[in-house]
């Protein structure tokens, strides 16, 4: 059942807001399972807020429940997605809601998981809980995007992040270091990071630009995403820094099968895990779609590409990129500064299946986010 149930009143509506909110908590930090809020509350009183915890468990539905104690009884679950109605990892959040007493659950979506799909929703039926389904839905759309692909497509939420000059250049000719945008847009992107399962680029910008990849801001440090570098023949070298912080924050490699598996074994021992994809003869890259769906196997629901020119092409080419992060700094680099895209044009990769869908100023630094609709 996806339609909307009941006619829901402004409490309804501000209570799912505060459970859409409280998921949020979790973006980044709960794969392979969604990032999902919950919020039970009788006779307008709180009684209890949850949302997933780190590595997927405790869902937020129990870690709601808890805080709520015995006064959950007769008292109303607000949860932004189906509850599951399998044993998993750990047992059926619709049991632990009929056993809480629960009159009554308002949840923003059904879960396409196969395990659950409406599933979750009769089971609380069956047991005599009222069950009214859709407030929010497009809120809720968004907010499990990247579970939704990733049950039905095999493959995360891809997000592209590029940083633009205002003649619309990603960096000096040279390569030599340039500012771009300032510290409020910078603190921005290292949030987005925190947002994220993984974080992505190609081998170009790690040798390149040596970088770390991790979240930065203070007291978040232990948020940053798995990186993943696309490193077709292993060419990463050893004292990079991504290798030397490889047992902190996990590294992943995506390799050809016919990268050398000296390479590998002496990447692998560093600290690195390296998937290797069945090269491609035709292609010097890898199979971006092949790419995804090995995340995907691995828990990603969320990823974040982060790479140069010729990596944002081709995601933008291949038709995968979901939301677009476009940063743009108040001065110009020249005409001789390298393209944001390698063999595409900005403006059209921008007008291809997506809408500006939020704008943002930090400073002199403008963010436009352009986002297409995930079907569910």
């Amino acid at each position: 059942m996806t339609a909307a149930s009941a006619a829901f009143s402004p409490e309804d509506y501000r209570y799912m807001q505060l459970a859409l909110a409280l998921g949020r908590r979790g973006q980044g930090r709960t794969w392979p399972n969604p990032a999902v809020g919950a919020v039970v509350v009788k006779d307008g009183v709180i009684l209890g807020r949850g949302w997933t915890q780190p590595g997927g468990r405790p869902h937020a539905e129990p870690v709601a429940l808890q805080r709520a104690g015995a006064a959950a009884k007769d008292a109303t679950l607000y949860v932004t997605l189906e509850p599951c109605s399998h044993h998993g990892k750990s047992p059926p959040c619709a049991d632990a809601i009929i056993a809480a007493g629960i009159a009554r659950v308002v949840s923003a979506i059904e879960d396409p998981d196969a395990r659950v799909a409406g599933q979750g929703h009769a089971r609380l039926r069956d047991a005599g809980i009222a069950v009214d389904v859709g407030l929010c839905r497009d809120e809720a759309v968004r907010a499990h995007a990247g579970h939704f692909l990733r049950v039905r497509e095999g493959r995360p939420y891809v997000t592209l992040k590029l940083a633009v000059s205002a003649d619309g250049r990603i960096a000096a000719a040279s390569r030599k270091p340039v500012q771009i945008t300032g510290e409020a847009a910078n603190a921005r992107v290292h949030m987005l990071r925190a947002q994220n399962d993984a974080i992505l680029i190609g081998i170009g910008t790690a040798m390149a630009d040596d970088p770390l990849l991790t979240c930065r801001l203070p007291g978040m440090e232990t948020r940053s995403p798995v990186r993943v570098v696309l490193d077709r023949a292993l060419r990463l070298p050893g004292n990079s820094r991504l290798i030397h912080s490889a047992r902190v924050t996990p590294l992943w490699l995506i390799a050809a099968e016919t990268a050398e598996a000296a390479a590998a074994t002496k990447l692998g021992a560093a600290g690195a895990h390296v998937f290797h994809l069945p090269a491609e003869d035709h292609t010097p890259g890898l199979d971006l779609r092949a790419v995804l769906h090995t995340l995907s196997e691995q828990g990603i629901t969320r990823l974040l590409v982060e790479g140069g020119a010729k990596v944002a092409s081709s995601f933008l080419k291949a038709g995968l990129v979901d939301e677009f992060w476009l940063f743009q700094g108040a001065k110009d680099i020249g005409s001789d500064g390298l393209a944001a895209l390698d063999g595409q044009q900005l403006e059209t990769a921008i007008a291809s299946g997506s809408l500006a869908d939020e704008t943002e100023m930090f400073g002199d630094d403008r963010l436009t986010v352009y986002r297409r609709a995930v079907s569910v």
